[in-house]
């Protein structure tokens, strides 16, 4: 037996394994830890990866050129366009989107020259209908604890700048449209971060006093009233910020005059010998829209890809408008080949479409491309990150958050989608000279939403637009606008 006086022997530390340690404690322990060290044998093929991480850019070294081999640029069906727009450092890619699905009919029907529609004209009334409707539900909830789920996203979604085609849809067929010349741009319209600052922090200053006065005994209709006067402050703060919407204005446009009938095949018809200027007219944005596009955006439906759920039911995600009292996002859940089909069918008849998407996976600016493992970080670390649809919807990622115009497709022999083309609004720095070619596996795994002329739509989907629909919450899995 030791004395106390004699030195202790040192025992050898016994390293549990991982393993062992796997039914134990929830919580990372010392003994773990040392299972984790002692777990850890690195490969010449490790190092190898360790060293080009640490030093490099880990998107540059996973950019897939097994991929990048692939590329061809040519679709079969391409849809003309004219020119690129640009958001900006704006969250407008949704009212962009629905913009650009309506402009190049309205170029070619009417001989134009080229057009943009005023984004910055619809932005203003957005922004005012945004503070009713926030007000409109401080009132609805005024009962409801800040803790509450559904006054959290009232209080983080209502008046974010992000939207839906069905934003777009409401604020049209109530304020109508102009062109661009006639509402242009400003700094905040297209820089708005900033500006959302003030301008949020205006309304729910308000939105406080509103509830501090029902605290005090206020009932609904002075709460109605002191929203009237906050609207006021709104509405001034706009006209400071974009400029007052014309309610008339006088407004012409230059006529394409194209070479000969053989230009009319190919982009040179956008070149013109002369200048020809229609005739000044005057309209009110809304017999603008009359003219100009002349048909309902009641026509398109929602198709929607959400694996969790069941297919050909209608659904409608709560809470998901811009405008107290419009309808909420509606939409029929689909098959991603019932989409595509739909998709096709569209582009064949010339009609661009809206859709949303997760912009953040297996895409570049620089090249103007997404294809599923674009960016091959399998490889590069050597393990598998394979997460189905259906897996990112449980765990709330990999959702929509962009929206963009769908204007081409590449059909194989056998009338199978190879590839599909996209106009973005980021401008023609970005991307190839502002467009985006989209690989159809990507379009399965991150393209969950279209908006699609009905008449593309079979029967038996269009049916289920007639059913009364589920109701998702506002906090369900890509239920948030896009931006």
């Amino acid at each position: 037996m030791t004395s106390p006086e004699s030195p202790s022997v040192a025992k050898p530390l016994t390293v549990p394994t991982v393993a062992g340690l796997a039914g134990g404690s929830p919580v990372l322990t010392p003994e773990w830890i040392a299972a984790l060290r002692g777990s850890l044998s690195l490969s010449q093929a490790d190092r190898l990866r360790q060293n080009a991480v640490t030093n490099n850019d880990i998107g540059a070294l996973a950019l897939n050129r097994q991929v990048l081999g692939n590329r061809d640029g040519h679709f079969s069906h391409r849809i003309r366009i004219k020119g690129v727009t640009n958001q900006k450092k704006s969250g407008r890619c949704w009212m962009f989107a629905a913009l650009n699905t309506l402009r190049p009919r309205l170029i070619r029907n009417h001989g134009m020259e080229d057009f943009e529609f005023s984004v910055a004209y619809l932005q203003f009334w957005d922004k005012l209908e945004r503070a009713n409707l926030f007000l409109e539900e401080v009132i609805e909830l005024r009962d409801r604890d800040y803790l509450d789920r559904e006054w959290e996203m009232m209080s983080r979604h209502t008046l974010h700048e992000g939207g839906w085609w069905n934003f777009l849809v409401a604020l049209v067929e109530k304020y109508g449209v102009v062109p661009r010349e006639v509402m242009p741009e400003t700094q905040v319209s297209a820089d708005t971060g900033k500006w959302e600052t003030v301008f949020r922090r205006l309304v729910m200053s308000r939105a406080a006093r509103m509830l501090d006065r029902h605290a005090d005994g206020a009932g609904i209709d002075e709460l109605r009233e002191m929203k009237v006067r906050i609207l006021e402050e709104v509405y001034r703060l706009l006209v400071i910020s974009f400029g007052e919407p014309p309610v008339e204005f006088g407004w012409r446009f230059k006529m394409r005059q194209p070479k000969s009938a053989a230009a009319e095949s190919d982009d040179a018809s956008w070149q013109v010998e002369s200048r020809d200027l229609a005739a000044a007219e005057t309209f009110t944005p809304k017999s603008f829209y009359d003219r100009f596009v002349g048909r309902s955006l009641a026509d398109f439906v929602c198709l929607y890809n959400d694996p969790k759920n069941g297919y050909h039911r209608h659904f409608e995600f709560d809470r998901a408008r811009n405008v107290a009292g419009a309808a909420c996002m509606g939409f029929v859940n689909v098959s991603m080949d019932e989409m595509k089909q739909a998709a096709v069918r569209s582009i064949l008849d010339d009609q661009p479409m809206w859709f949303a998407v997760n912009m953040g996976i297996d895409q570049s600016k620089e090249l103007g491309m997404m294809q599923h493992r674009l960016f091959d970080y399998e490889t590069l670390f050597g393990t598998d990150l394979s997460l189905s649809k259906t897996d990112r919807a449980r765990f709330h990622a990999d959702v929509s958050n962009h929206a963009m115009a769908l204007i081409g497709v590449d059909l194989d022999g056998g009338g199978k989608p190879v590839k599909w083309l996209v106009e973005n609004s980021w401008g023609d720095k970005e991307g190839d000279g502002g467009l985006w070619t989209i690989h159809d596996e990507w379009f399965d795994e991150h393209v969950y939403t279209i908006i699609v002329d009905r008449r593309h739509v079979p029967d038996e989907v269009l049916r289920c637009f007639d059913e009364v629909p589920t109701v998702l919450p506002a906090w369900y899995p890509g239920a948030a606008v896009v931006s």
